[in-house]
């Protein structure tokens, strides 16, 4: 008698293990879930232990509100016409040479009627529009700080990165001394010193004192993380590079940095994120941006929680898309591996 084939396993008998796997997986999204439930209900008990009462209707209106413009008239005259359409009215002012001014207020705000004498300068009512508040713009002056000192500090610490590979000393040191300098003292005293001394020299706005002086702090820590990315190549690549008659600088930017890229960007994007962050720091030079637009929204609001849970999902806003770009980008890079 022959030997008894065993079954063959199919497609199907496969199936329950791998519904099974996924079953498995829900307890603990379950526990993931109960754990955030647990820490939003203890911040509610923490609230309720100070008696802190919230006024979440206070807020919208730092993000966009009715800005209202006064209008007044020109000259001295009357009220010629007034015509109402909608929420508007449409009133047309005359002065005693015959002159026409035809100004257009909110109905509700209309302080005058048909015949009423004017005199320059004399209220006719106001007109609204919609207005970006101080939060909407404090993020806006983050996003633009961040943006420009993170790609200024990208160029500067690429270079200053290969600087402290060279094999000129002069480079190598002046770009040591640059790195332990930034590195070694706080981001808080550096823009002191930059705004108020070198800013003073040479006659620099608040703006770009702090936009120069976070590009050169990000710049020293970004030239580590290119140092060490560089360094991590094996050698062999270069020596390959340089054996099919590529120069230095060609090996270095067709070959090595490429695969440095790769090995780097998780940190990169770590310290740009710090960076969106370290921004906070510049309100000490009169910068208005997320967080000094935070506290002043406190100060007219007294809601203070709620403003910066506002500001903590701002910045978190601008963070967690920087780092799904990110993480998308190097799974990309690692599959063209």
């Amino acid at each position: 008698m022959g030997a008894e084939v065993p079954p063959a396993r199919t497609a199907f008998t496969e199936v329950p293990h791998v519904i099974k796997h996924k079953k498995a997986l829900w307890p603990w999204h379950g526990l993931t879930a109960l754990v955030l439930v647990g820490l939003a209900f203890s911040l509610y008990l923490a609230t309720s232990m100070i008696s802190y009462e919230w006024r979440w209707n206070r807020v919208p209106q730092y993000f966009a509100y009715k800005a209202e413009e006064t209008q007044r008239a020109a000259n001295f005259g009357s009220v010629e016409e007034i015509v109402v359409s909608g929420d508007n009215a449409r009133v047309t002012l005359k002065d005693d040479s015959g002159d026409t001014q035809v100004i257009e207020v909110a109905k509700d705000s209309l302080q005058l009627a048909r015949g009423d004498d004017v005199a320059e300068g004399d209220a006719i009512g106001v007109t609204r529009h919609w207005a970006a508040g101080p939060l909407a713009w404090g993020l806006w002056t983050t996003l633009w700080i961040s943006v420009i000192s993170g790609a200024l500090g990208l160029v500067i610490g690429l270079f200053a990165g290969l600087c402290r590979l060279s094999h000129n000393p002069t480079l190598r040191d002046l770009s040591t001394v640059y790195v332990e300098l930034v590195r070694g003292t706080p981001l808080l005293v550096q823009i002191f010193i930059f705004y108020f001394f070198i800013g003073t020299v040479l006659n620099l706005s608040r703006e770009f004192a702090g936009v120069a002086a976070l590009a050169l702090f990000t710049g020293a820590y970004v030239a580590e993380i290119v140092r060490a990315g560089v360094q991590s190549i094996a050698k062999g690549q270069n020596e390959a590079a340089r054996s099919l008659g590529l120069t230095g600088g060609q090996s270095m930017r067709h070959v090595i940095l490429p695969q440095a890229f790769k090995r780097v960007l998780p940190p990169l994007a770590g310290q740009f994120i710090s960076l969106v962050k370290d921004t906070s720091l510049v309100s000490v030079i009169a910068i208005t941006e997320l967080t000094k637009s935070g506290r002043e929204a406190i100060t007219t609001s007294f809601s203070t929680f709620e403003i910066w849970f506002c500001v903590a999902g701002l910045y978190l806003l601008i963070n967690l898309p920087l780092s799904h770009i990110a993480s998308r980008l190097e799974r990309r890079l690692a599959q063209s591996d």
